[in-house]
C-alpha cells in the first residue's frame, strides 16, 4: 500500500535560486544552463520561446535579453533551506527530495489542520509569508503521484492515484523524484523514447504491462518507473529498521564554520557509513544529517533518494545541507557558532541484493569478492574459456556488438560503442540473438524465393518465411531493405597499391537487412506461437535470421 504524502514544489527552483543569488527581479528573463543546454527557465523567458533542453545560442536568439546563469547544485540546496525550515515549522517529518521539492507524510498535517485542503493552504501561505517564494502543493498516494499532483496543484483522493496517473504522458517519467546521474538521465530519456516508438503513450498503458515483461525487455531500472506509473511505491514497501550501530558521527575540533572545511569531515563520514552498510549487505535510501554547534544548537534534516545512495552522493547531500545551514538566509535558523559534532544516520535501509543491482557494481564489495572467487574456481576446474563475460563493442552488425572474453581479462572494447556507426540497427535491439545465424527462406506470394538485385532491392515482397527448415509462417508486416557495405575500401587500397589484401585483413562484407513480423501460428514448435518479429539478413546469396524481437 502506498503512503499518502503531501509534496511542496517550488516551480523553476534553479532559476529562482539563481535570480535570488544575482539579485534579479522576478520579471527578468532568466535561464540556468548545464552543458550549454537549458536546465530551467523563468516564466518570462518561456513567454519568449525559451524551452528546457534548448541550446544557449538558440535560446538567446529567441530572447536577446536573456540572463544566463550556470547550474550550481550547491547554490540551489543552500537557498532552498529557508523553504524547508518554513515547512518544518508547521509539519514534522520533512524529507528533502531535491532542492525545490520536499515531501511530508500527509496524515498528521491533515488531522492537525482539519483537512488536507486546510494543510495545503497553510503551507502555501507560510512559505510565501516567511520566505517570499511561490510554491504549489499536491497530495496523493505514492511519492511520484504526489509530485505530479503538486506540479498541477491538485489533491488526489485516497485510492485514486492510478486513475490520476493513467492519462498522463510517459514523458512525465522525467519527474521521478531522484536526481539521476548523467548516465541514468540518458537511460530514462531512452526509455521514454522507446516507449513512445512502441506505441505506449501514457503512464496507464505502461503500468498495464506485466512486471516480468518489463524487467525482461527494459531492465531493472525500468521496474521502479513501472511501479511508480501504477501509483505504487517505487520500491517495495518492506523496509529494514536501521541498527543503532550504523549511526556515525565525528567531533570537529576546532569547530568549523566554513563549508569547505566541513566537507572533508563529511566525505570521511560517508565512506565510514557505507563501509558499515557494505558489511551487512545493506543500502541507504533515506539519510538523516545532524549537527550540533559549539553553543549547543541542534540541527537535523532528512534527505530522500529513489535509488540507493553511493558514498559520493551521500557526501554531496551532506555538503549541500551544511551549506544551507552555515550560509542560511532569512527564514533559516542560522547557527550562532561553528559545528562541533557532525553525524549521519540511515533512516531507511534496503537489502543490497534485493535491489537486483548489477553483479559488478553491487553495493557490497563482499558480494563481488565471493563471485570473483567462485568464477576463478570454475576456471581452475574447467579452463579459462569456461567462464566468459560480455563486452559491448562498437559496430554496425549484431555479430560485432557483443564480444565475450574470459573472466579476469581486461574488458576493454575493441571499437568504441558510443560512436555514431551509420547503418547500425536502431533501438530496440533484438531480444534474442542466436550464437550463429539461423538459415531461412523468404518466399513471395507465388512461392518463389525472394532475392536481392544488384541495386540492393528485393525481387518481390516477402509473403512467407521458413526458418531452419521448419514450418513456414505468413508475413503480416515488413520493413526495409537496408543495405550495408562494410570495409569496401580494402580491395580498392590493395589494387591501388598493386598487391592483394593481407590474409589477416578483415574482408569486405556486404549485406541487406529487412525486418518482418510473422503471423501467429499455435502449431509452431520452435518459434513463439504468437506474433514474432525477425531481423533477416541477406548475405552471400542466402537469408539468415540474426535476431528475434519478442
Amino acid at each position: 500500500m502506498s503512503t499518502r504524502r503531501l509534496v511542496v514544489w517550488c516551480p523553476d527552483w534553479p532559476v529562482v535560486a539563481a535570480a535570488r543569488a544575482a539579485e534579479l527581479g522576478p520579471l527578468v528573463p532568466t535561464a540556468v544552463f548545464a552543458a550549454n543546454r537549458v536546465v530551467a527557465c523563468s516564466a518570462s523567458a518561456r513567454d519568449s520561446g525559451v524551452r528546457r533542453g534548448m541550446r544557449r545560442r538558440e535560446s538567446q536568439s529567441r530572447c536577446p535579453d536573456l540572463v544566463v546563469c550556470e547550474h550550481d547544485p550547491d547554490r540551489d540546496a543552500r537557498l532552498f533551506e529557508p523553504v524547508v525550515a518554513a515547512v518544518e515549522d508547521m509539519m514534522p517529518g520533512v524529507e528533502v527530495v531535491r532542492p525545490g521539492l520536499v515531501a511530508v507524510p500527509a496524515r498528521g498535517p491533515a488531522r492537525y489542520f482539519g483537512s488536507e485542503e486546510g494543510a495545503a493552504e497553510r503551507v502555501v501561505d507560510k512559505v510565501d509569508a516567511q520566505v517570499g517564494v511561490e510554491c504549489q502543493v499536491g497530495i496523493a498516494d505514492g511519492l511520484f503521484a504526489a509530485v505530479l499532483a503538486a506540479r498541477r496543484g491538485q489533491l488526489v483522493a485516497p485510492g485514486l492515484s492510478p486513475e490520476f496517473l493513467a492519462p498522463l504522458a510517459v514523458d512525465e517519467i522525467d519527474q521521478l523524484v531522484d536526481q539521476p546521474s548523467g548516465r541514468q538521465a540518458a537511460d530514462r530519456a531512452e526509455l521514454v523514447d522507446l516507449l513512445r516508438r512502441l506505441g505506449i503513450r501514457t503512464l496507464g498503458q505502461f503500468a498495464a504491462l506485466d512486471p516480468a515483461d518489463v524487467a525482461t525487455r527494459f531492465g531493472r531500472s525500468a521496474l521502479a518507473v513501472h511501479r511508480a506509473a501504477a501509483g505504487q511505491e517505487e520500491r517495495p514497501v518492506l523496509r529494514r529498521q536501521p541498527p543503532p550501530d550504523l549511526v556515525v558521527s565525528e567531533q570537529l575540533d576546532p569547530p568549523v564554520d566554513r563549508v569547505d572545511r566541513a566537507a572533508f569531515a563529511a566525505k570521511a563520514l560517508a565512506d565510514l557509513l557505507h563501509a558499515r552498510l557494505a558489511e551487512l549487505g545493506l543500502a541507504c535510501t533515506r539519510l538523516g544529517i545532524s549537527a550540533r554547534t559549539e553553543h549547543g544548537e541542534e540541527l537535523d534534516r532528512v534527505w530522500r533518494c529513489a535509488e540507493p545512495l553511493t558514498p559520493a552522493a551521500t557526501a554531496d547531500r551532506v555538503r549541500w545541507q551544511l551549506d544551507g545551514w552555515l550560509n542560511g538566509r532569512s527564514g533559516s535558523p542560522r547557527p550562532t557558532a561553528g559545528v562541533s559534532v557532525l553525524g549521519l544516520r540511515p533512516e531507511e535501509l534496503v537489502g543490497a541484493g534485493g535491489l537486483q543491482l548489477d553483479l559488478l557494481s553491487a553495493a557490497t564489495g563482499e558480494a563481488d569478492a565471493r563471485a570473483g572467487r567462485a568464477f576463478a574456481r570454475v576456471q581452475g576446474m574447467l579452463g579459462p574459456e569456461a567462464v566468459l563475460t560480455g563486452v559491448l563493442d562498437g559496430g554496425r552488425d549484431l555479430r560485432d556488438r557483443v564480444r565475450f572474453v574470459p573472466w579476469g581479462d581486461e574488458r576493454r572494447p575493441v571499437l568504441a560503442p558510443d560512436r555514431p556507426w551509420p547503418g547500425r540497427i536502431p533501438s530496440p535491439s533484438p531480444s534474442v540473438v542466436p550464437d550463429s545465424p539461423w538459415l531461412a527462406e523468404v518466399l513471395d506470394a507465388e512461392g518463389r524465393p525472394v532475392g536481392v538485385t544488384d541495386r540492393d532491392r528485393l525481387t518481390a515482397a516477402p509473403h512467407r518465411v521458413e526458418v531452419a527448415g521448419g514450418r513456414s509462417r505468413a508475413v503480416s508486416r515488413w520493413a526495409g531493405p537496408w543495405p550495408v557495405a562494410e570495409r569496401w575500401w580494402v580491395e580498392l587500397l590493395a589494387v591501388s597499391a598493386g598487391q592483394t589484401a593481407p590474409a589477416s585483413q578483415v574482408p569486405p562484407r556486404s549485406s541487406v537487412r529487412i525486418q518482418v513480423v510473422l503471423e501467429a501460428d499455435p502449431g509452431e514448435g520452435d518459434l513463439d506461437p504468437g506474433e514474432v518479429a525477425l531481423l533477416l539478413v541477406h548475405e552471400q546469396g542466402r537469408w539468415w535470421v540474426q535476431g528475434a524481437y519478442r
